[in-house]
C-alpha cells in the first residue's frame, strides 16, 4: 500500500538545530511593496535540511514556498533572518556570494523550456557550468565530463550532445536541467515544482532519476511542491506552508499516519487514492471554507482561520506557536497548545 511503506528521518525547529545541519533557514523573511500594499510572501519560518536528506516543502500557490527556494539559492535577498549553509551566512544575493558557495547549492526550476536557453545545444547547456567553475579542465576533459552528466541522468550522449531543447520532449529537457544543476558538484539542489509540467509516466522517470543521482552524489534536496502524493514517496521530512508561514513539520511517515493541523488534514483527506486500504488511512474530510486571503492583507492569529471549521476565538487573537507533540513532530495550531 502506497500509504504505508514511508521512509523516515530526524530534526526540526530552530531549537532543535544542530551543528551538522548542511542548510540552516533561521527566522526568514521576504516582503514585497506592491501597489497594493505589503505581500509578506515568507514571514518568519526556520527548517534545517541535513546532508544526504530530501527536506519537503508543500503548499497550495501562493504560499510562499517557491520564495523560499528562491532566497536560498539568492535569487531575492532576505528581509530579514539568515541562511545558514555549513554554518556560513549566506543571506545575500547569490552574484555576493563567494565563488565556491555559487557552485554549491544550484535550482531546477519548474519549466525546463523556459529555463534552457534555446540557441544552444545539450552539450553547450551543460557544459557552462563547468567552464565557470571547473577552469582548469580542458576541452577534452569538459567533454567528458558532459557525456558523464548525461549518462548519469539517463540520456545517451550520442543521441542527446547536438540537440536543441526544441527538439526534445518535457522530461528530456528537465533531465537536462538535472545534469546542469549537476555539472558544479552541488551538495544542495532546490527542486521547484521539477515534474509538475509533465506527464504522470514521465515523472516517475524523473522521480527515479532524481532518488538514484542522491544516492550516487549524496544530494541534499529541498523539494517544493503542492503534490503531496508526491512527497510521500520522495521526502525523509515534510513541511506544510500556508500564506508564508509553516504550520506542520515532521518525518514523512509520522505526516501522512498522523496529521495534526487541520490544513494539514484538508490537503491529506484530497489525495486520491486507488484501493480501501488506503482510503481507511486517509484523515477524515475536512472541508474548508470561504477563500484563500490575500497575501497583501492576511488573517490575524493564525491565518487558515478563516478555513477552519475548528476556529475558535482565540485562533483570531493568538498566533500560534510551534508544540513537539511527538518525537520531531511539531505543529503550529491553537488546537494543541
Amino acid at each position: 500500500m502506497i500509504w504505508a511503506h514511508i521512509r523516515l528521518h530526524v530534526g526540526y525547529i530552530r531549537r532543535k538545530m544542530k551543528m551538522d545541519s548542511l542548510l540552516a533557514v533561521d527566522n526568514l523573511k521576504k516582503y514585497f511593496e506592491t501597489s497594493y500594499g505589503v505581500v509578506k510572501a515568507v514571514d518568519d519560518i526556520s527548517f534545517d535540511i541535513k546532508s544526504g536528506e530530501t527536506f519537503g516543502l508543500v503548499g497550495e500557490s501562493g504560499s510562499g514556498k517557491s520564495t523560499t527556494g528562491y532566497l536560498i539559492v539568492g535569487i531575492y535577498k532576505p528581509t530579514s533572518g539568515r541562511i545558514l549553509y555549513k554554518g556560513q551566512d549566506i543571506s545575500i544575493p547569490a552574484r555576493k556570494r563567494p565563488k565556491h558557495l555559487k557552485k554549491e547549492i544550484q535550482i531546477v526550476f519548474q519549466d525546463p523550456k523556459s529555463s534552457l536557453n534555446p540557441k544552444q545545444t545539450v552539450k553547450d547547456i551543460v557544459e557552462l557550468p563547468l567552464k565557470v567553475h571547473e577552469k582548469s579542465l580542458s576541452k577534452a576533459d569538459r567533454e567528458a565530463r558532459v557525456k558523464e552528466l548525461l549518462e548519469a541522468v539517463g540520456l545517451p550522449p550520442e543521441d542527446f550532445m547536438y540537440r536543441f531543447p526544441r527538439e526534445l520532449g518535457g522530461g528530456e529537457n528537465q533531465l537536462v536541467a538535472i545534469a546542469r544543476a549537476l555539472a558544479s558538484n552541488p551538495s544542495l539542489i532546490v527542486l521547484d515544482e521539477p515534474t509538475s509540467a509533465l506527464d504522470v509516466s514521465i515523472q516517475a522517470k524523473i522521480i527515479n532519476a532524481l532518488i538514484d543521482l542522491q544516492r550516487k552524489y549524496n544530494l541534499s534536496y529541498l523539494f517544493i511542491t503542492h503534490d503531496l502524493s508526491l512527497e510521500r514517496n520522495v521526502a525523509d521530512r515534510i513541511a506544510i506552508m500556508y500564506l508564508g508561514k509553516i504550520y506542520e513539520v515532521a518525518p514523512t511517515d509520522k505526516f501522512f499516519i498522523n496529521p495534526l493541523h487541520p490544513y494539514t488534514k484538508m490537503l491529506l483527506s484530497s489525495i486520491p487514492v486507488l484501493t480501501d486500504e488506503e482510503e481507511k488511512l486517509k484523515p477524515k474530510e475536512i472541508k474548508s471554507v470561504g477563500e484563500i486571503p490575500s497575501p497583501v492583507n492576511p488573517p490575524s492569529g493564525c491565518r487558515f482561520r478563516t478555513r477552519c471549521p475548528f476556529a475558535t476565538e482565540k485562533c483570531a487573537k493568538v498566533e500560534p506557536s510551534f508544540v513537539e507533540m511527538e518525537p520531531n513532530h511539531f505543529v503550529a495550531c491553537n488546537l494543541y497548545e
